[in-house]
């Protein structure tokens, strides 16, 4: 079940990127940052994908934890953009506040694992 919501959720923020990305290169016509984000920011769905057809449960926290790493990247390039004023900080909240809580799914759900790992 939080596997299948954690995915939904990165996807839904894949959509956000992508359409986040063709605004600031149209709108700002910023090229290079805006290339960051959207590398980062759509690997998160991909590597949690990635993680669902895991080949075993080492395998399974691995591919989170690159999602989580892309998480945080991602969560770094919104604020490089923020503070270099290529985004309002309304949109900043916004997209900070979903990365945030995407983050915090994918580390418990690396932390519960684990848990069961080692409880077994």
């Amino acid at each position: 079940m939080r596997e299948s919501i954690v995915g939904k959720k990165s996807f839904e923020f894949a959509v956000d990127i992508v359409n986040f990305y063709k605004r600031i290169t149209v709108d700002k016509k910023e090229f290079v940052l805006s290339k960051q984000i959207l590398r980062s920011g759509t690997s998160i769905g991909a590597n949690i994908r990635e993680a669902l057809n895991a080949q075993s449960k080492m395998d399974f926290i691995h591919k989170l934890s690159i999602s989580q790493k892309e998480c945080d990247e991602t969560i770094y390039w919104l604020e490089l953009l923020y503070t270099t004023d290529f985004i309002a900080e309304e949109d900043f909240k916004k997209m900070k506040n979903k990365a945030s809580e995407l983050l915090k799914i994918i580390r418990s759900i690396i932390i519960t694992t684990k848990n069961k790992i080692h409880n077994s």
